[in-house]
């Protein structure tokens, strides 16, 4: 990737690191900015959770039972990964102003003005020597706002000698967008409805497996056009903008009897769905969408997409922004705006009532 503004960027480096509300594992990267316009990416790693880890922590979604000793082992896992990024950078903790720590959303309630995501900041600082910012939600949740999502601004600055007016699609386990308006100016965002949740669910109960790979049993099955209609009629959808949702949001019965393939075929096309009903709540349709997250992956997703949307679908990379990476990145850039006591969230992003600054530090030992 380059940077947005042509050159290098300024500023000192920053880590960011992701783990969301999928259960594949963590994603860590390094960017170089000033937290506002220019951004210049560096290395990057993925490392996925073992399957013992991730049905521990699939367990404990939706407030169930204690976290204490979950949020201690994610976070040294985290800290491992800081380390081992660094190391493959050639890059000591000192060279690095501060780490971005997203952590995992357990649940996440905006409408009772609620958010959990596990990770131990304090920790993670002492562990690393680096000074870390988290709880990047419950500023904003406090003044009103959904708490989500919070890359769109990230995106933005990306974006900006891109045409617009543009939208960028994240696929994590929820969907979400981000609309930038003709100018640059205006942003919108907000959760679409599912991403790859219910189907990673769904393919792990029917196959084992974490995920559809390559989308091969979707694109085995017929969707269900009963069940379909069933899943959309969710009150989610009546509400506008800008809206988030927790990860379990949306109740999968309506395919509890279809084969495998046919679940995953439906709830593809769900997701799809979800995404093109976005369309009604933007103020102009965009010119393109770019899709980042693990479900541009899905080859059956892309192509249920790219049906449904009215306007060329394309992964991240056709504008050589690095789609792995991507999430992890904002939450680098948001921490270095943390520090700077700049807005993460806006009216437009979160609902929140003004441009929101958040985030709560953690400073690494000294000496």
């Amino acid at each position: 990737m380059t940077d947005s503004g042509g050159g290098s960027a300024e500023g000192r480096w920053a880590l960011g690191l992701m783990s969301g509300t999928s259960l594949d594992g963590l994603d860590a990267a390094l960017i170089r900015s000033d937290g506002r316009a220019r951004v210049e990416a560096g290395p990057r790693l993925t490392r996925p959770y073992d399957e013992a880890f991730r049905g521990r922590l699939r367990a404990l979604l939706g407030e169930k039972g204690p976290v204490d000793e979950l949020e201690r082992e994610l976070t040294l896992k985290h800290a491992e990964a800081v380390r081992e990024l660094l190391a493959q950078a050639d890059m000591a903790p000192a060279e690095v102003r501060v780490v971005g720590f997203h952590g995992h959303t357990l649940w996440h309630r905006p409408e009772a003005g609620r958010t959990r995501q596990i990770g131990d900041g304090a920790l993670l600082a002492a562990e690393t020597g680096i000074d870390v910012v988290c709880d990047f939600r419950a500023r904003d949740l406090a003044e009103g706002g959904q708490g989500a999502p919070l890359a769109p601004l990230y995106h933005a600055a990306l974006a900006a000698g891109l045409a617009k007016p543009l939208a960028v699609l994240n696929l994590g386990g929820v969907a979400n967008l981000t609309w930038i308006g003709p100018d640059g100016g205006e942003i919108l965002a907000f959760d679409t409805g599912p991403g790859n949740a219910l189907l990673d669910d769904w393919a792990a109960r029917h196959t084992g497996r974490p995920l559809d790979a390559d989308g091969a049993l979707a694109r085995a099955g017929r969707v269900d056009e009963a069940a379909l209609a069933a899943l959309l009629d969710h009150p989610y959808f009546d509400r506008p903008p800008p809206k988030s949702l927790d990860r379990d949001a949306f109740d999968p019965a309506p395919v509890e009897g279809l084969s495998p393939a046919d679940g995953a075929a439906t709830l593809t096309a769900f997701s799809a769905a979800a995404v093109a009903r976005a369309l009604d709540r933007l103020p102009v349709p965009p010119r393109r969408w770019l899709v980042t997250g693990g479900g541009r992956h899905n080859p059956a997703l892309m192509a249920a997409l790219a049906a449904r949307l009215e306007a060329p679908v394309a992964p991240v990379e056709a504008v050589g922004w690095d789609g792995d990476a991507l999430e992890a990145q904002a939450f680098a850039y948001l921490a270095l705006r943390s520090l700077e006591g700049l807005a993460l969230s806006l009216p437009g992003t979160t609902g929140v009532a003004r441009p929101m600054p958040g985030g709560v530090v953690h400073r690494a030992p000294r000496g």
